[in-house]
């Protein structure tokens, strides 16, 4: 996907979430966010796009924190909910994407927004479908880039997600497979931490299956399940399941 296709699924994703928050109590809980009420989570998303509209409208070579933003603070609702993803897509369309500048993932181009807030928008559209009982889907080739983002960006999280510095081991391996889109990862931890590896014939634990399933999984969105396959070092597949989280 290409950041014009990752706009465009982004439009699909803001208008999902938008939905379904006309007809949801905002006190309810969020299963997935246990922490969150669906206002919180609706809060967090919009404050999110307007942060990341804004650092894009200034293609920034250095974070501006949120303190530092004069954002439209609601009433928290599906109106503003829409503004914000409209607004973060109008500069997204209107953006080089192969210009440089701030993220904090891997990937320190304009380019790097579109897919970010994609997939953020995504997962967040699963917490609201959770909240309100409704099980989630997610198309195959859209996990799949979920998945290969994830994995990209994750040992740039450890700011937020400082759990990601546990993910350290000896040589250790863990293949994660879509079965109904292209997409094979292999990690390999060692002492420095872990990235992606080719040429391993057999790592030490597999997980495979439909793609949204891994996503989910990986996202700690849903628990492991008889939907998937696994083989091998059990303990190292839930060792990094618990140390992997966004958070």
């Amino acid at each position: 996907m290409d950041h014009l296709e990752h706009c465009s699924a982004l439009e699909v994703e803001v208008n999902r979430f938008s939905t379904a928050l006309e007809d949801v109590d905002f006190s309810s809980t969020v299963p997935s966010c246990p922490e969150w009420s669906v206002h919180d989570l609706a809060e967090h998303l919009g404050d999110v796009h307007r942060w990341a509209e804004h650092l894009v409208s200034a293609v920034a070579p250095q974070r501006i924190s949120w303190e530092e933003m004069d954002f439209e603070r609601g009433p928290i609702d599906a109106p503003w909910l829409r503004r914000g993803g409209a607004q973060l897509l109008d500069t997204l369309r209107r953006a080089d994407p192969d210009a440089p500048m701030w993220a904090w993932g891997a990937d320190q181009h304009v380019r790097f927004w579109s897919r970010r807030q994609l997939h953020e928008t995504m997962v967040h559209r699963v917490d609201l479908e959770l909240a309100r009982g409704v099980a989630p889907r997610v198309e195959p080739g859209i996990a799949s880039d979920a998945i290969d983002e994830f994995l990209a960006n994750l040992r740039r999280a450890s700011n937020f997600s400082p759990k990601v510095l546990n993910l350290r081991g000896r040589g250790e391996t863990l293949r994660f497979t879509s079965l109904d889109a292209p997409g094979t990862w292999t990690i390999r931890l060692d002492e420095e931490g872990f990235g992606p590896v080719d040429g391993v014939n057999d790592p030490d634990v597999v997980l495979a299956g439909p793609a949204e399933e891994v996503l989910l999984v990986l996202y700690r969105r849903r628990p492991l399940d008889e939907t998937l396959e696994t083989s091998g070092d059990l303990g190292l597949l839930s060792f990094w399941l618990a140390n992997s989280a966004l958070e």
